[in-house]
């Protein structure tokens, strides 16, 4: 997650937070899977409606799809807290991986270590997650919700609700 001010004048984005959110499995032979996922997708809803409660847009790399069903239940989870924030009544502007990657490196191509050097070229002074003078690939999500926010400003919609505020 990625929390910033953006001056709608300059473009400019500032006080960039950044949380990485790892969730914790239930453990034990008597707990459920469902009862697991339930939990993760607790943890991640928490501090996302907390965050999301302060913004007035956001900006997400919505997940497609998956190839396991494991990895469907991730899926729905993600896209499960995503509906919640969005049913706060907050504007969600979706952008796909592809324009992340191209709004932060130029590139359609860019490999994870890409974003993340970019990334932390743009804002080293954010809170990256440091370890042996390097920053770690967890901080691959990190990097992605930086991108999220720069090719979010970018879209048609983000443009039109800022006329419509200026309105306001």
């Amino acid at each position: 997650m990625a929390e910033a001010n953006l001056d709608l004048t300059t473009g400019i984005l500032s006080n960039l937070h950044l949380t990485l959110i790892t969730p914790k499995d239930l453990e034990g032979k008597q707990v459920r899977k469902n009862s697991s996922d339930l939990h993760v997708a607790e943890q991640l809803a928490d501090p996302m409606m907390s965050a999301a409660r302060k913004a007035k847009v956001i900006f997400v790399e919505v997940p497609v799809g998956s190839q396991s069903a494991r990895a469907m239940a991730s899926y729905g989870i993600c896209v499960g807290v995503l509906g919640a924030v969005r049913a706060l009544g907050i504007p969600i502007i979706e952008v796909t991986a592809l324009e992340t990657k191209l709004a932060l490196t130029g590139k359609k191509t860019a490999t994870k270590r890409e974003m993340i050097t970019k990334a932390v070229e743009l804002y080293p002074d954010a809170n990256w997650p440091w370890h042996a003078g390097k920053v770690p690939d967890k901080a691959e999500h990190m990097a992605d919700a930086t991108g999220s926010i720069y090719a979010g400003v970018r879209t048609p919609m983000f443009k039109n609700l800022m006329r419509l505020l200026e309105g306001v």
